[in-house]
Protein backbone atom coordinates (compact mmCIF):
# COMPACT_ATOMS: atom_id res chain seq x y z
CA UNK A 1 0.00 0.00 0.00
CA UNK A 2 3.03 2.19 1.31
CA UNK A 3 4.40 1.55 -2.92
CA UNK A 4 0.81 2.13 -4.57
CA UNK A 5 0.56 6.11 -2.87
CA UNK A 6 3.28 7.59 -4.81
CA UNK A 7 2.95 5.50 -7.56
CA UNK A 8 -0.77 6.79 -7.65
CA UNK A 9 0.19 10.14 -6.75
CA UNK A 10 2.68 10.56 -9.49
CA UNK A 11 0.66 9.49 -12.26
CA UNK A 12 -2.55 11.54 -11.13
CA UNK A 13 -0.41 14.84 -11.15
CA UNK A 14 1.15 14.00 -14.62
CA UNK A 15 -2.69 13.17 -15.93
CA UNK A 16 -4.58 16.19 -14.08
CA UNK A 17 -1.83 18.53 -15.34
CA UNK A 18 -1.88 16.82 -19.12
CA UNK A 19 -6.26 17.02 -18.62
CA UNK A 20 -6.85 20.55 -17.28
CA UNK A 21 -5.18 22.77 -20.78
CA UNK A 22 -7.45 20.29 -22.65
CA UNK A 23 -10.18 20.61 -20.86
CA UNK A 24 -10.06 24.37 -20.58
CA UNK A 25 -9.51 24.91 -24.66
CA UNK A 26 -12.41 22.58 -25.17
CA UNK A 27 -14.65 25.06 -22.76
CA UNK A 28 -13.59 27.82 -24.32
CA UNK A 29 -14.19 26.52 -27.49
CA UNK A 30 -17.66 24.92 -26.78
CA UNK A 31 -18.76 28.84 -24.79
CA UNK A 32 -17.63 30.10 -27.68
CA UNK A 33 -19.73 28.34 -30.26
CA UNK A 34 -22.52 27.99 -28.69
CA UNK A 35 -22.85 31.84 -27.80
CA UNK A 36 -21.81 32.86 -31.05
CA UNK A 37 -24.43 30.55 -32.35
CA UNK A 38 -27.28 31.78 -30.06
CA UNK A 39 -26.92 35.95 -31.25
CA UNK A 40 -27.85 34.35 -34.93
CA UNK A 41 -29.63 31.54 -34.34
CA UNK A 42 -32.68 33.70 -33.76
CA UNK A 43 -32.58 34.89 -37.46
CA UNK A 44 -31.97 31.55 -39.24
CA UNK A 45 -35.23 30.33 -36.72
CA UNK A 46 -37.47 32.68 -38.19
CA UNK A 47 -36.45 32.46 -41.77
CA UNK A 48 -36.40 29.10 -42.42
CA UNK A 49 -39.27 27.91 -39.48
CA UNK A 50 -36.81 25.90 -37.31
CA UNK A 51 -33.44 26.30 -35.64
CA UNK A 52 -30.40 25.31 -37.44
CA UNK A 53 -27.85 24.19 -35.09
CA UNK A 54 -24.23 25.82 -35.77
CA UNK A 55 -24.93 27.75 -38.91
CA UNK A 56 -24.86 31.08 -36.68
CA UNK A 57 -21.49 30.10 -35.11
CA UNK A 58 -20.59 29.72 -39.67
CA UNK A 59 -22.04 33.04 -40.24
CA UNK A 60 -19.87 34.72 -37.74
CA UNK A 61 -16.95 32.90 -39.28
CA UNK A 62 -18.07 34.22 -42.37
CA UNK A 63 -18.10 37.66 -40.59
CA UNK A 64 -15.00 37.69 -39.30
CA UNK A 65 -13.82 36.70 -42.97
CA UNK A 66 -15.82 39.38 -44.74
CA UNK A 67 -14.31 42.05 -41.90
CA UNK A 68 -10.66 40.84 -42.29
CA UNK A 69 -10.62 41.24 -46.08
CA UNK A 70 -12.05 44.93 -45.09
CA UNK A 71 -9.40 45.44 -43.44
CA UNK A 72 -6.31 44.36 -45.83
CA UNK A 73 -6.87 46.83 -48.33
CA UNK A 74 -6.60 50.51 -48.02
CA UNK A 75 -10.16 51.69 -48.57
CA UNK A 76 -11.41 48.85 -45.66
CA UNK A 77 -8.32 50.32 -43.34
CA UNK A 78 -9.79 53.78 -43.65
CA UNK A 79 -13.61 52.82 -43.36
CA UNK A 80 -12.52 50.91 -40.07
CA UNK A 81 -10.53 53.79 -38.82
CA UNK A 82 -13.02 56.30 -39.15
CA UNK A 83 -15.37 54.02 -37.16
CA UNK A 84 -12.85 52.97 -34.44
CA UNK A 85 -12.55 56.89 -34.28
CA UNK A 86 -16.11 57.24 -33.77
CA UNK A 87 -16.57 54.46 -31.63
CA UNK A 88 -13.40 55.76 -29.23
CA UNK A 89 -15.52 59.02 -28.55
CA UNK A 90 -18.10 57.26 -25.98
CA UNK A 91 -16.69 57.45 -22.85
CA UNK A 92 -16.80 53.51 -21.97
CA UNK A 93 -15.85 52.19 -25.42
CA UNK A 94 -12.50 54.22 -24.99
CA UNK A 95 -12.00 53.26 -21.54
CA UNK A 96 -11.96 49.55 -22.55
CA UNK A 97 -11.19 49.47 -26.22
CA UNK A 98 -7.71 50.55 -26.31
CA UNK A 99 -6.58 47.73 -23.38
CA UNK A 100 -8.19 45.27 -25.39
CA UNK A 101 -7.06 45.44 -28.36
CA UNK A 102 -3.53 45.70 -27.68
CA UNK A 103 -4.38 42.67 -25.91
CA UNK A 104 -5.40 40.72 -28.87
CA UNK A 105 -2.73 43.07 -31.19
CA UNK A 106 -0.04 41.08 -29.58
CA UNK A 107 -0.99 37.52 -30.37
CA UNK A 108 -1.95 38.79 -33.80
CA UNK A 109 0.41 37.82 -37.00
CA UNK A 110 1.72 41.79 -37.57
CA UNK A 111 2.80 42.24 -34.13
CA UNK A 112 4.85 38.71 -34.05
CA UNK A 113 6.39 39.84 -37.23
CA UNK A 114 7.65 42.69 -35.48
CA UNK A 115 9.79 40.86 -33.48
CA UNK A 116 13.38 40.26 -34.97
CA UNK A 117 14.98 37.47 -32.39
CA UNK A 118 14.65 36.04 -29.27
CA UNK A 119 17.00 36.83 -26.34
CA UNK A 120 18.51 37.62 -23.37
CA UNK A 121 19.76 41.36 -22.08
CA UNK A 122 20.80 42.57 -18.94
CA UNK A 123 17.23 44.31 -17.49
CA UNK A 124 16.10 45.51 -15.11
CA UNK A 125 19.78 45.86 -13.08
CA UNK A 126 23.46 44.53 -13.58
CA UNK A 127 23.62 41.09 -13.31
CA UNK A 128 20.20 40.12 -13.60
CA UNK A 129 18.73 38.99 -17.14
CA UNK A 130 15.63 39.13 -19.27
CA UNK A 131 13.90 37.44 -21.92
CA UNK A 132 13.36 40.10 -24.53
CA UNK A 133 12.18 40.83 -28.29
CA UNK A 134 14.10 42.64 -30.46
CA UNK A 135 12.09 44.60 -32.35
CA UNK A 136 14.54 47.66 -34.11
CA UNK A 137 17.73 49.37 -34.31
CA UNK A 138 18.70 53.02 -33.21
CA UNK A 139 21.60 55.29 -34.15
CA UNK A 140 22.45 57.90 -31.08
CA UNK A 141 24.15 61.41 -32.16
CA UNK A 142 27.17 62.38 -29.65
CA UNK A 143 30.71 61.67 -29.47
CA UNK A 144 30.56 58.62 -30.15
CA UNK A 145 27.87 58.18 -31.95
CA UNK A 146 26.08 54.44 -30.62
CA UNK A 147 24.35 51.60 -32.50
CA UNK A 148 21.27 50.12 -30.31
CA UNK A 149 19.09 47.92 -30.47
CA UNK A 150 15.45 48.02 -29.37
CA UNK A 151 14.58 45.15 -27.02
CA UNK A 152 10.96 44.88 -25.75
CA UNK A 153 10.98 43.06 -22.38
CA UNK A 154 7.46 41.71 -21.71
CA UNK A 155 6.38 42.80 -18.05
CA UNK A 156 2.75 41.41 -17.82
CA UNK A 157 2.26 38.54 -20.31
CA UNK A 158 3.31 39.56 -23.74
CA UNK A 159 1.45 42.96 -24.20
CA UNK A 160 2.79 45.33 -21.68
CA UNK A 161 6.40 45.45 -21.10
CA UNK A 162 9.46 47.63 -20.99
CA UNK A 163 11.57 49.10 -24.13
CA UNK A 164 15.12 49.50 -23.47
CA UNK A 165 18.25 50.05 -26.15
CA UNK A 166 21.42 47.95 -25.60
CA UNK A 167 24.65 47.87 -27.24
CA UNK A 168 24.35 44.86 -29.58
CA UNK A 169 27.87 43.08 -28.28
CA UNK A 170 25.69 43.08 -24.80
CA UNK A 171 22.46 41.15 -26.65
CA UNK A 172 22.45 37.13 -25.87
CA UNK A 173 21.04 35.19 -28.54
CA UNK A 174 18.63 32.22 -27.02
CA UNK A 175 18.71 30.29 -30.36
CA UNK A 176 14.72 30.22 -30.00
CA UNK A 177 12.30 31.21 -32.48
CA UNK A 178 9.91 33.63 -32.04
CA UNK A 179 7.18 30.84 -31.27
CA UNK A 180 8.77 29.82 -28.81
CA UNK A 181 9.86 32.59 -27.01
CA UNK A 182 5.85 33.92 -26.81
CA UNK A 183 5.25 30.48 -25.45
CA UNK A 184 8.04 30.73 -22.64
CA UNK A 185 6.90 34.08 -21.76
CA UNK A 186 2.83 32.92 -21.66
CA UNK A 187 3.62 30.14 -19.49
CA UNK A 188 5.69 32.43 -17.27
CA UNK A 189 8.76 30.78 -17.99
CA UNK A 190 8.08 27.25 -17.19
CA UNK A 191 8.33 26.41 -21.01
CA UNK A 192 12.36 27.15 -20.61
CA UNK A 193 14.46 24.72 -22.42
CA UNK A 194 17.01 23.04 -19.15
CA UNK A 195 19.63 24.36 -22.34
CA UNK A 196 19.75 27.11 -24.71
CA UNK A 197 21.09 26.47 -28.49
CA UNK A 198 24.04 28.08 -29.25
Amino acid sequence: MADFRPWFKVRFIAGFFVTIPIVITAYVLWFFFIHIDEIFSPFYERLFGRPIYGLGFLTALVLILLIGTIATNVVGRRVLQWVERILLALPFFKRIYPAVKQLVDSFSPQKRSAFKEFVLVEHPRKGEYSFAFLTGSVTVEGEPTQELVAAFVPTNNLYLGDIVLVRRDEVIPTGLSIEEGIRIILSAGTATPRRLPE
